[in-house]
């Protein structure tokens, strides 16, 4: 790529140093076609030495010349300046014949337009004087008299110039042509590099060109696609060990109530003589270890269910506040049962929102059975709602164990318990709070985790106000 795009712009190049070659010929024709035009309107040429000179220098009138901004001057043959009028550049009364010679010979270098005539009758030089406004020196003269040495010389100096003149534009447009070449192959480069680099599986691939121009506006382009590329490959691995873990989980979890149930099946089959207490007891065993992984099937189900892409709620227009003080008098009975303490803040005015008021219920279920699982009898269960910055907010206290801190963070996660040891007698199914969670923020909310800085953990609600 980069020898074919060097090699277009050289090509490029070379069309523009032919042009610039032709161009500079065509500036040449020009200058002469102007120079010619103009020539007839500028005061040196209106007023030339030989239409006002006079055998008697005393008869010349010089007014015209004077008045343009030029100036007369009269040497005699002892080079005395007997006549001055206007402008005048010699600046003597008195010149030496070296003198003179030297103001002769000087005069084309000045910033003066001299035109110099000699009268032999009156054996004088006339000078008449125009200060230059533009003056260009170069002049292509041919005499066939010239001696042939000297033509082949100046022929020879004139063909090393333009020879000089063409190799040095060329060296330029071939210098240009690769610089210009490298502005473009040099990034192009680099994001082919980076663009390998990801077709290769490397996705922290990012491209610096340090440019300003479009070139930046493709790196951050590319640099934004190789982020995005490399998150999804992120999320995509997360999920895969997510996944091969709530396999590993369900497996676990599943497999000690299912050989719980088949031994005590067997051993209701082999025994003989048993007692009806005993088999009563080998039949409670059964019967709590089929509804330990039934409920862990059905949370399995709902988990599933509400990450489906078909799953919606059924929104209903209402009143917050009665809905959360029905739902914590019906949690009353069974948190004395259990043997916690309660306290309940529910703000008296309504505040209304859009809830699916069986789903929503799943929240507040899940978080106390979490505290009557994992705290001791005597727990303080606290529930208030107020309203923030026009949300709901909704705090399930308690002063109980609270959540270790390793566990804070994924707390969230399915089957992430408090109790490590994965208990059945301790501890849940580990998908209630990945359930709520999932609940409040198809809701338009979000379930937060804020641990008590004394002891015991409060778990957030949140839910937008209509």
């Amino acid at each position: 790529m980069k020898r074919k795009l060097s090699n277009q712009f050289l090509r490029n190049f070379l069309v523009i140093f032919l042009l610039t070659i032709l161009a500079t010929a065509l500036a040449f024709v020009l200058l002469s076609f102007a120079s010619g035009l103009i020539s007839g309107s500028l005061a040196k040429n209106q007023y030339p030495a030989s239409a006002i000179i006079k055998k008697d220098y005393r008869q010349i009138d010089a007014s015209a010349i004077v008045q343009s901004g030029g100036g007369v001057q009269v040497v005699d043959k002892e080079y005395r300046v007997v006549y001055s009028s206007g402008l005048d550049t010699i600046g003597k009364d008195r010149l030496t014949a070296e003198e003179f010679t030297t103001f002769l010979t000087e005069s084309k270098s000045k910033p003066y337009h001299y035109d110099i005539l000699y009268q032999p009758e009156g054996e004088f030089w006339l000078i008449v004087t125009f200060p230059t406004s533009i003056r260009l020196n170069f002049s292509l003269v041919y005499n066939k008299e010239a001696a042939a040495g000297d033509f082949m010389r100046a022929g020879w100096v004139i063909t090393f110039v333009v020879l000089s003149y063409i190799l040095l534009l060329g060296l330029f447009a071939f210098i240009y042509s690769r610089v210009t070449a490298a502005s473009i192959t040099v990034p192009l480069k680099k994001l082919c590099y980076g663009t390998k680099l990801l077709r290769e599986g490397d996705y922290s691939a990012r491209v610096d060109l340090r440019l300003r121009n479009e070139f930046a506006e493709l790196q951050n382009t590319f640099n934004e696609m190789a982020a995005r590329i490399e998150q999804e490959i992120t999320l995509r691995k997360k999920s895969e060990e997510d996944r091969r873990r709530l396999i590993l989980d369900i497996s676990h979890d599943l497999k000690n109530p299912m050989a719980s149930i088949q031994g005590y099946t067997e051993l209701l089959m082999r025994k003989k003589g048993m007692t009806e207490p005993e088999g009563e007891e080998y039949l409670k065993v059964i019967l709590n270890n089929s509804k330990r992984a039934n409920r862990l099937l059905t949370e399995l189900f709902e988990l599933s269910q509400i990450d489906s892409p078909e799953f919606s709620l059924k929104l209903i227009k209402t009143d917050i506040c009665e809905y959360i003080r029905q739902i914590c008098g019906e949690l009353v009975p069974q948190l004395e049962r259990e043997g916690f303490r309660y306290e309940f803040d529910i703000m008296e005015e309504s505040v209304f929102t859009l809830l699916d008021t069986n789903r929503f219920s799943r929240i507040i279920q899940n978080l106390a059975n979490n505290v009557m699982q994992y705290n001791p009898q005597g727990t303080l269960v606290a529930v208030s709602l107020t309203v923030q910055n026009n949300q709901v907010v909704i705090d399930f206290s308690d002063d109980g164990i609270g959540i270790p801190a390793h566990l804070a963070v994924n707390i969230f996660n399915p089957f992430v318990r408090v109790d490590d040891s994965r208990n059945s007698k301790t501890g849940g199914s580990g998908l209630g709070l990945s359930i709520a969670k999932k609940i409040a923020e198809a809701h338009g909310g979000d379930l937060t985790l804020h641990p008590n800085e004394n002891k015991g953990s409060t778990f957030r609600i949140t839910i937008p106000v209509i």
